[in-house]
């Protein structure tokens, strides 16, 4: 007996204005993602890889873009990801779909200790965890930083490109998403690391 998708992608059309334009960044696309799959999503720089990506959480910013059509939706909803309310889509982001994005040092709060940017994610998505501290650790050793008892005291600027993509990974897991995005997450980081971060 086969499943629902847990993710289903259908038309999805997404266009930037441009000089008074509009152009398609993203045409017609549709796939769905099973349970326990992985997807590749491949191509060119600028084929519209991340514009996708961002889409299933409707991250693309509204003020030049616009999506012409679509219907995007998780397993247990049956509510078009693309027109929920910013509430609605609290509840989708980061609980339901999270991200590894490109650039961690980008996306890291350098005014943060990273063990409290981690517990953020797990406050903000609202899990029980009686120890937040222990929790944060356990998610360290998951993704290979060594010493994390004393690393969830670093600012980002103490850590490498390739610790700081793994305090990302560990972010993105804390919320226990369905589906995790890795948005080309060894992009800025050295091939020795890139095979360690896959």
């Amino acid at each position: 007996m086969h499943t629902s998708p847990i993710l289903k992608v259908e038309n999805l059309s997404v266009d930037f204005h441009v000089k008074g334009s509009w152009f398609s960044a993203v045409d017609n696309l549709s796939f769905s993602l099973d349970k326990g799959e992985t997807l590749a999503l491949v191509g060119e720089s600028g084929c519209g890889k991340s514009v996708t990506c961002l889409s299933l959480c409707k991250l693309v910013d509204n003020t030049v873009s616009r999506y012409s059509s679509g219907n995007i939706s998780i397993q247990g909803s049956s509510k078009n990801i693309l027109q929920m309310s910013n509430k609605e889509l609290r509840n989708i982001r980061g609980k339901k779909i999270a991200y590894i994005f490109q650039e961690p040092s980008v996306c890291l709060n350098p005014v943060y200790r990273v063990g409290d940017q981690v517990a953020e994610s797990i406050i903000t998505n609202n899990r029980q965890v009686k120890n937040i501290e222990k929790e944060i650790i356990d998610l360290f050793k998951m993704v290979g930083i060594p010493e994390p008892a004393q690393r969830i005291y670093c600012f980002p600027h103490e850590l490498s490109g390739g610790m700081q993509q793994r305090v990302m990974i560990a972010m993105a897991l804390a919320g226990k998403p369905d589906i995790l995005v890795a948005d080309e997450p060894t992009t800025a980081l050295d091939v020795t690391i890139q095979a360690q971060i896959i």
